[in-house]
């Protein structure tokens, strides 16, 4: 039996098992996708090795130390700097990152996007970041302290003290914040003046209408949280695993299925 799993600290609310053990047994494999709560971070190495994976998906605050610990690494992680795919190939760990490319099939549907506004400065913020300014979208960052500043170079990058709020198409909370909590990503008083002039919001959590989205549709925004990024993410880590030996739409059909349960 193949064994995959996903790490992260939170980690209860993913449904990623969900997803990719649908996928399985519509597929038939022998195989089972489980989930670790990892807090030390250190320990990701170790911990994948000991559970003798093949393969595991990667959450926050852990996707900066799976991209140190990768000895091959495709186009988007280089470029993004963090990894939320790793399959173990011939004893080499090869990284991927399949958050850009889900994300951007997520807010398609919104239409015309010409400027984006991410907060925070974490591992996904610098997926979401690359991935619209590969699509010749304005990036703008939002952080509450200028601390990870350096991975954000060639992008307009602030904290809250020297912020100062534009229009943009779509808003961005990268952040855990309202995950587990009812916390804002940003002081209200900013937020909502960056609403105010805003079109789309878009929660990378999802499960739950957050304060964010929340605040987002006082402002008649149309909003959409993490659902459909969790799921196209989900299908292209899949498409990894298994060395693309299957048809991504069996796939995707199969672990649509977890959010209708």
């Amino acid at each position: 039996m193949r064994k995959f799993a996903v790490f992260g600290d939170p980690i209860a609310h993913s449904i990623s098992p969900r997803l990719h053990n649908l996928a399985i047994s519509a597929l038939n494999l022998d195989a089972f996708y489980g989930r670790v709560h990892l807090t030390d971070a250190k320990k990701l190495e170790s911990t994948f090795n000991a559970l003798n994976l093949s393969g595991a998906n990667i959450t926050v605050p852990h996707k900066e130390v799976a991209f140190e610990i990768c000895d091959q690494i495709d186009d988007y992680a280089q470029n993004i700097g963090s990894i939320n795919t790793i399959v173990k190939r011939d004893e080499k760990f090869l990284g991927f990152n399949t958050d850009a490319p889900g994300f951007m099939r997520s807010v398609a549907k919104f239409g015309e996007i010409n400027s984006a506004l991410i907060i925070g400065a974490g591992g996904t913020a610098r997926a979401l970041a690359f991935a619209l300014k590969k699509s010749g979208i304005k990036v703008q960052i939002v952080n509450r302290s200028a601390q990870k500043a350096q991975n954000f170079i060639g992008y307009d990058f602030f904290d809250w003290s020297n912020f100062s709020p534009n229009s943009y198409d779509l808003v961005i909370n990268s952040t855990s914040a309202g995950l587990k909590d009812e916390n804002l990503p940003l002081p209200k008083e900013i937020l909502s003046e960056v609403f105010s002039a805003s079109k789309f919001a878009f929660d990378v959590i999802y499960g739950r209408n957050t304060p964010f989205l929340e605040l987002a549709e006082h402002f008649s925004l149309a909003t959409k949280d993490g659902s459909e990024m969790l799921l196209n993410q989900a299908v292209l880590a899949f498409d990894k695993f298994f060395d693309g030996k299957f048809d991504l739409k069996i796939v995707e059909n199969a672990m649509k299925i977890a959010f209708t349960l």
